[in-house]
């Protein structure tokens, strides 16, 4: 059974089929989602989808493009949400220098205090870095990341980066992208991180992989991206099917083995 580590089922792109799509993924073979907070509101949404299914947990966090939302009293409703049972992460929180909105001071001034959060709250942590390589690994080793762990999600930069993050015991969400026809630098660096640290993720309703591109996404799709990284990395389908879900429990579920 495969383990959807990102996806954004709140998202209005589902409102007409969210129910009947959610119920058919079971006997598609996805075990377990993850639904990302982005906002303080979609973090209650995302609350309200782990309330009714089953197979559904959460992240709350807020990203970066998100971040002047924030004040002190919404991040204090922010750390309540941890404490609840199927609250397993903090994300996704990080940098995004490619839309730079907001300043890039407030971007790191919530980055960094969702970090401590997570440190406080004992979760890990879901990070998005956009073309904020240098700066999201510089605060990541200051913030004491390697003491919470996580994921990148939707990993896009070189293997030399992935190297950085490996060090600090970070996982990677890889995602539709790792089948791009111009994904040949993604594609080497899932070639250099070990099994251990990969996960499998959709970003629905974001980066369909190919031959979807361009429409929306799905944990259905999930199949296509493990058979990629099966492909890159010279092994078999189930054998990544297998792993990324091992990695996943124990990253968000804190499984300990084999199990």
């Amino acid at each position: 059974m495969i383990f959807e580590s990102h996806a954004h089922y709140d998202d209005e792109a589902f409102e007409e089929d969210r129910e009947k799509l959610l119920e058919s993924l079971k006997e598609n073979g996805i075990e377990y989602v993850i639904n990302i907070g982005a906002s303080i509101q979609t973090t209650a949404n995302t609350i309200a989808l782990t309330k009714k299914y089953p197979f559904i947990y959460g992240a709350a966090g807020v990203h970066p493009s998100d971040t002047a939302e924030l004040n002190e009293e919404k991040f204090a409703w922010l750390k309540e949400q941890c404490f609840l049972p199927k609250i397993v992460a903090v994300g996704e929180i990080g940098l995004d220098y490619y839309w730079d909105e907001p300043d890039r001071e407030t971007q790191k001034k919530w980055f960094d205090r969702q970090l401590q959060m997570a440190r406080e709250v004992e979760l890990p942590i879901i990070i998005h870095s956009r073309d904020a390589a240098k700066d999201t690994v510089d605060m990541m080793k200051a913030g004491g990341a390697e003491e919470v762990g996580g994921v990148i999600h939707c990993f896009s930069y070189t293997k030399e980066t992935a190297r950085e993050f490996l060090a600090m015991g970070f996982s990677f969400g890889i995602g539709g992208v790792i089948t791009f026809n111009n994904a040949k630098k993604l594609r080497e660096a899932v070639e250099y991180i070990p099994m251990e640290n990969i996960l499998l993720e959709t970003d629905s309703p974001y980066l369909a992989p190919m031959p979807y591109r361009g429409k929306r996404n799905s944990s259905l799709n999930l199949p296509l991206i493990a058979e990629k990284i099966a492909e890159v990395k010279g092994i078999s389908y189930e054998e990544v099917v297998e792993t990324t879900a091992r990695n996943a429990k124990r990253l968000f579920f804190k499984e300990k083995g084999e199990g």
